[in-house]
């Protein structure tokens, strides 16, 4: 896609995105293609990106702080939550158009 696509489709100003898309240019998460049909395309299949992939490119790290503190019950809670962060972040690209699916029952309704 080209930048001012990507940019219109996400709502995210251009000179913002160039950023983003250079830092996972050089994860090789995306490759650039130059010229007036150029743009920007997946490195990899979508099934072999991670959003844990995506966070470190963007940020340089992905901590989940394990914290115990003297509340059994928040450690319990506290448990599970990170067990679920753990899980959303290794989603692939592809296991993402699950979301797209349960966005899709949201905007449709029957009478």
């Amino acid at each position: 896609m080209q930048i001012r696509e990507i940019s219109a489709n996400a709502n995210i100003p251009q000179n913002y995105l160039e950023q983003l898309l250079s830092k996972l240019r050089r994860a090789e998460l995306v490759t650039s293609v130059r010229g007036s049909k150029g743009g920007y395309l997946l490195a990899k299949e979508a099934k072999d990106i991670l959003v844990k992939d995506i966070i470190i490119a963007l940020e340089d790290d992905l901590k989940i702080v394990d914290g115990k503190c003297s509340n059994p019950i928040l450690n319990i809670f506290f448990a599970e939550v990170k067990e679920n962060m753990q899980e959303l972040f290794e989603l692939s690209l592809e296991e993402l158009d699950k979301y797209q699916d349960k966005f899709n029952e949201y905007l449709h309704y029957s009478i």
